[in-house]
């Protein structure tokens, strides 16, 4: 969907963005990490030509984006910032509209679309299509900010810090909300965060970037296995990497011949969740079934833990 080739981006002579290269795959989230000032926002508006880029290409469906006019580009392609950027003077129904009616929609169509998006993202629309963003609280209008993204159907959705001005309880709500919406249309997103977790949250792949140097791309579990440099492991940090490593992997890679007691744990749960369960029964092994119910073996605490230490 998305293939970066050597892009660089210079002010005042400095590289911002030096020769990075990576690719998005269709339908996944990419997420971009690092640092204040390692490049990754500037990145991310040269996907859409906010911030042209002095080397290299960036391509969509093999198109080069410099061939597409900005206005056309960016009506393609969704955007959504930290602090939501909704125009105050609007309705929420009117935000939300905003890129549909530049598109020249039917109002029959964009009003369908507005109330099957704030329906989706749980805003009744006889309650919230008619307030402004100041009468919402910081999530509702977060929520509106990427509803308005996703309203003109695009196939990519661009995201920058777009959580950042939420507390914890109501950014992971959020993160779970755009996790499900996302495997509901297949949109391929790209993120920038500086937060890993979010970034092990969300990401199907992660961007570790310093200096505007691309340092590693590649899954969260080859993030975690093998950081390709002091950096990276730095980043992914020391103290909870066997919680997260563990949190990337199913009970079944690790399940063993023999039988346990105890409630049995099926086999797609995570090594994470099997570990909790563990532990909060003080078992040394539990039964591990399939989502039918049919006995796959055990596993053993001894082993998660080896897993955390050491994984295979």
């Amino acid at each position: 969907m998305i293939d970066i080739k050597s892009v660089t981006k210079r002010y005042d002579g400095k590289a911002v963005v030096d020769d990075v290269s990576f690719s998005v795959p269709e339908g996944s989230i990419a997420v971009l990490v690092g640092t204040s000032g390692s490049g990754k926002t500037t990145l991310l508006r040269m996907i859409n030509q906010l911030v042209s880029q002095d080397e290299g290409e960036i391509l969509i469906d093999g198109e080069d984006t410099r061939t597409i006019a900005g206005h056309e580009l960016r009506r393609r392609i969704g955007y959504a910032i930290q602090g939501h950027g909704l125009f105050p003077h609007r309705t929420v129904a009117e935000n939300i509209a905003t890129v549909p009616r530049l598109l020249k929609w039917e109002k029959s169509r964009v009003d369908a679309k507005v109330k099957e998006l704030l329906d989706l993202f749980q805003l009744d629309p006889a309650l919230y299509a008619n307030r402004y963003p100041h009468q919402l609280s910081g999530g509702q209008q977060q929520r509106v900010g990427v509803a308005r993204a996703l309203a003109a159907e695009p196939k990519i959705l661009l995201m920058d810090e777009p959580f950042g001005a939420l507390d914890p309880v109501l950014r992971g709500k959020a993160q779970d909300e755009l996790l499900s919406i996302q495997k509901r249309f297949g949109t391929t997103i790209v993120i920038v965060t500086h937060d890993i977790n979010e970034a092990f949250h969300l990401g199907d792949t992660i961007a570790v970037m310093d200096k505007g140097r691309l340092l590693q791309y590649g899954h969260p579990l080859e993030l975690l296995k093998a950081p390709a440099t002091p950096f990276v492991e730095g980043l992914v940090g020391t103290f909870d990497r066997p919680f997260r490593l563990l949190s990337l992997a199913t009970v079944s890679t690790v399940v063993e011949p023999g039988e346990a007691g105890g409630t049995p744990i099926e086999g797609h749960k995570t090594q994470q969740e099997a570990l909790a369960a563990l532990m909060w029964s003080g078992a040394d092994a539990l039964p591990v079934v399939s989502e039918d119910g049919k006995p796959l073996g055990r596993v053993r605490l001894q082993t998660l833990l080896g897993q955390a230490v050491r994984p295979q």
